[in-house]
């Protein structure tokens, strides 16, 4: 045990492990995009299944049947919502712009949000408890107990704010990923409309072709498309596909669609325009970054460019002069 403890405790062990640690993490990062199968068909799977059930729910409304209504989302597992409503963390932790960042996110229903409130709970104190382990046991120092319990509690604050890192993460990813493709979607969208779709029938194309180059957009538009054919106003369904992708772009072409779609405008003359538009904010957003790059350079140019053109040109006269 001994031995052990004095391994654990080596310098040269811990810097070793924690440079083989590196290592594995980076070997895993670049090689694990290479074997991650296309989520595609799980979440198209998974928007279809949403489908059918709206459907389910819609025809027990109608009906007027004295039954559960039909959930579009997971329900979360029942020790789960036990440990969420008995700390009453809803009340406390949750209000409607906690939800639409969930939404936004691309975490739907109450499965997601029991698990996001349960995160933001039970993070922190393992994240404490960690923390206690390594200062008290694994790093010994002459430091007084009060700073370790302080450091440990600014780590458990850290794991407090993780789940919202994480959450607005990946919200700038599903973002990116549906501003890219989103003027693209809609040039295939004009293309349907013009060849005599109904604009029920083109989301669904377009959610089956767009696929391949974003999946966050294809899921949405799979979504729209059941809204569109199960809700008593279309008008919501354009305006959840504005408010689940928090983007300006969309709401633009959704508040277009409302309003051919109240006046009887032609909807092929509304998306031509959108997608020019989209198409020109996409270019000058492309323009923005590249004229970016150049101040974004300089640092690392003057830290790592500079040091070797110094040692390269200073060098052979600095070892003439030695040896003089």
């Amino acid at each position: 045990m001994n031995s052990i403890m004095n391994m654990l405790l080596n310098e040269q062990f811990l810097i070793a492990a924690l440079t083989t640690l590196a290592v594995a993490a980076t070997i895993v990062t670049i090689a694990l995009p290479a074997f991650e199968g296309s989520t595609l068909k799980k979440r198209m799977k998974s928007v279809a299944l949403e489908r059918e059930e709206m459907r389910a729910r819609e025809r027990s409304r109608l009906a007027a049947a004295e039954k559960a209504k039909v959930s579009l989302r997971h329900e979360p597992k029942q020790n789960l919502r036990n440990f969420v409503d008995r700390l009453n963390l809803k009340d406390a932790l949750v209000d409607e712009k906690t939800v639409a960042k969930l939404r936004v996110a691309g975490l739907r229903g109450q499965q997601a949000l029991y698990t996001f409130l349960f995160a933001r709970v039970v993070v922190p104190i393992i994240l404490f408890v960690l923390s206690l382990l390594y200062f008290f046991v694994v790093f010994k120092t002459g430091h007084p107990a009060g700073i370790k319990i302080a450091f440990s509690l600014m780590v458990a604050m850290l794991g407090f704010y993780a789940p919202n890192i994480y959450v607005s993460n990946r919200t700038k990813k599903r973002q990116q990923s549906i501003r890219i493709a989103w003027p693209d979607a809609l040039d295939l969208m004009l293309i349907c409309v013009e060849a005599g779709m109904s604009i029920e029938a083109a989301f669904r194309k377009v959610a089956e072709e767009i696929g391949a180059q974003s999946v966050p957009l294809a899921e949405e538009l799979a979504l729209t498309n059941a809204e569109l054919s199960y809700l008593q106003e279309r008008r919501k369904a354009y305006e959840n596909l504005a408010a689940r992708t928090g983007l300006e772009g969309v709401k633009a072409v959704s508040t277009s669609l409302i309003q051919a779609e109240r006046y009887g405008t032609p909807l092929g003359t509304s998306l031509r325009v959108m997608a020019d538009e989209n198409r020109n904010e996409r270019m000058q957003l492309a323009e923005k970054k590249a004229a970016a790059l150049p101040p974004q350079l300089t640092v690392p140019m003057i830290v790592f460019f500079l040091p070797v053109l110094f040692a390269v040109i200073m060098g052979p006269a600095i070892i003439q002069a030695m040896r003089l």
